[in-house]
């Protein structure tokens, strides 16, 4: 009787293992994929310069775009791309793929 249950948290502890290297590995394999640009490296955004940011975001969707010329709504895309870019290297917070929280789960399930 112990054997079949020791047989079976082998395999599920081997399945689990192979989904969480599955779920690393298209994020390796994206960064290595990526084409490099140049950005300047960023520094957090405090909270009052994030605050100008959004409202800056704000003002640009509030434009009417088709009085636009292309290259004025090229300049605008890109204000908006580094504005994200921005905002998103300012955040603290802990990215979790959605196969990542399943793992988790599972894992709590198993052991608790």
């Amino acid at each position: 009787m112990h054997t079949k249950t020791r047989n079976v948290k082998k395999i599920t502890l081997c399945i689990l293992t192979a989904f969480l290297l599955l779920s690393f590995m298209p994020n390796q394999l994206a960064a290595l994929s990526a084409t490099t640009t140049t950005v300047p490296a960023s520094t957090p955004v405090p909270a009052t310069e994030a605050q100008v940011l959004i409202s800056r975001l704000d003002e640009i969707n509030a434009v009417d775009k088709s009085a636009l010329n292309a290259t004025k709504k090229r300049e605008l895309r890109r204000e908006v791309r580094g504005i994200k870019k921005e905002l998103k290297a300012s955040g603290n917070g802990i990215y979790l793929s959605t196969a990542a929280v399943i793992i988790i789960i599972l894992l709590l399930v198993l052991l608790l």
